[in-house]
């Protein structure tokens, strides 16, 4: 099934909305092939160590993060030969023209990091309106809308405080002014941003690839406690892109079972994360989500009678290795001295009968093949959706202060909202 055009051009994102990624991670000098599975960003020192430190040493936490490929050194000596030094496990998977254009931005950024001009050092802080990043690292990321016909896109932006520990006293005062007047406040997040195929009946409310998109302010200013569920069911039901109400509500409960992992995981973490987000990409064509569900269905289905396959021949090769251990544990007293008399021990015949048993098991035990199907080939699914915790700029490990409540309001609320569009 041919899902998207793999002659779409690679786009540079700066400050517009024109990409499917200018929604929900709008920081100038994002790097993404739409076609391709990598996905570059500036990033600052703290939130490489944050990814770093997650792929170490908690990887239940890294498993609802975006797949850390490695880092990038950004400077007026980036070449392609040494991006190809620095990423040589994907090296191969960068195009060309992706790989010019991270040494273009390179070039670009490299003027911001020689430090303020005379005088500046003493500015107040204020917004950071073109979301540039003063850094000479990227991250390499899984492109998570990577495989989908029309990826649906939405941010949610986590936390009731949105301002890590050391922010100047100016923007604690902005965020907590933001964070006062919009879904943040009650419902620990609000939509940050939003990205839906033919999400309109009006034609000239969709970009030239079909798309509504909803930005930062539609969240902040259209959306309140009240109205937060139905302006959300945008997000899922949409019948002009042919996704039906049954395979929305589909999407919603399976949004709802990845958001009680992600809660399950954070609250068995001890880190502060401020202003870092969930990200909801699913399938948005109706017609493709509704294969992608049938597809996957089917091998489920599949695989949950190998499982129960591989159960009743457990069971079997267990029953038979009692019996033959009962056989033995029944001979006469007159065949066991024969034995002994020989020279035979015979006191060790149970743990011989039980290392058998558990070999016998061990045929059947193998669950890395769960995805093979019966004749050998890999079961290959379709994307339906991805959930991932994303943005890490202010992120710490805390040892010793306990989970994140702040983040875990949010989390919780939005599985009371996926669980109540699911029904």
């Amino acid at each position: 099934m041919q899902l998207r055009d793999t002659n779409a051009p690679l786009k540079l994102i700066l400050s517009s909305l024109s990409n499917i990624f200018s929604v929900v991670a709008p920081s100038a000098g994002t790097l993404c092939d739409p076609d391709g599975e990598l996905f570059i960003k500036p990033a600052t020192k703290q939130e490489v160590e944050f990814y770093e430190s997650a792929n170490a040493q908690h990887p239940d936490l890294a498993d609802i993060m975006p797949v850390f490929m490695g880092t990038l050194q950004l400077n007026n000596h980036t070449d392609i030969s040494s991006i190809n030094e620095q990423l040589p496990v994907v090296s191969d998977v960068l195009s060309e023209h992706l790989k010019e254009e991270v040494v273009a931005l390179a070039h670009q950024l490299h003027p911001a990091l020689e430090g303020p001009a005379p005088g500046e050092e003493s500015i107040a802080w204020r917004p950071n309106r073109n979301k540039k990043i003063a850094t000479d690292i990227a991250i390499v990321l899984e492109n998570s809308a990577y495989g989908f016909a029309r990826p649906n896109i939405m941010d949610c932006k986590l936390g009731v405080r949105l301002w890590a520990d050391d922010a100047p006293e100016e923007k604690k005062r902005r965020f907590d002014k933001i964070s006062a007047e919009t879904t943040h406040k009650e419902l620990g997040f609000r939509v940050a941003g939003m990205r839906v195929y033919r999400g309109s009946e009006r034609d000239e409310e969709l970009d030239p690839e079909e798309y509504k998109k909803y930005d930062k302010d539609w969240g902040r200013f259209s959306v309140s406690t009240p109205t937060v569920v139905e302006s959300m069911r945008k997000f899922l039901f949409n019948p002009r892109s042919g996704v039906s109400d049954e395979d929305a509500k589909f999407v919603a409960e399976a949004f709802c079972e990845e958001l009680k992992k992600v809660e399950k995981r954070l609250a068995a973490e001890e880190t502060r994360m401020y202003s870092a987000s969930l990200l909801f990409v699913f399938e948005g064509d109706g017609p493709a989500l509704k294969h992608a569900i049938k597809v996957n269905a089917e091998a489920a289905a599949r695989k949950e009678a190998r499982m129960t396959e591989r159960q009743r021949l457990k069971d079997l090769a267990r029953r038979e290795a009692e019996a033959e251990a009962a056989a033995h544990k029944g001979r006469s007293p007159s065949n066991a001295a024969a034995r002994v008399d020989s020279g035979i021990d015979v006191s060790g015949d149970n743990d011989v009968l039980t290392r058998k048993a558990a070999g016998a098991l061990d045929d059947y035990d193998d669950e890395d093949d769960d995805d093979v199907s019966s004749d050998g080939s890999v079961e290959t699914l379709e994307p339906v959706l991805q959930l991932r915790l994303i943005d890490f700029a202010h992120a710490a490990w805390v040892p010793g202060q306990g989970p994140d409540e702040n983040v875990l309001k949010g989390v919780r609320s939005l599985i009371t909202i996926f669980d109540e569009m699911s029904r």
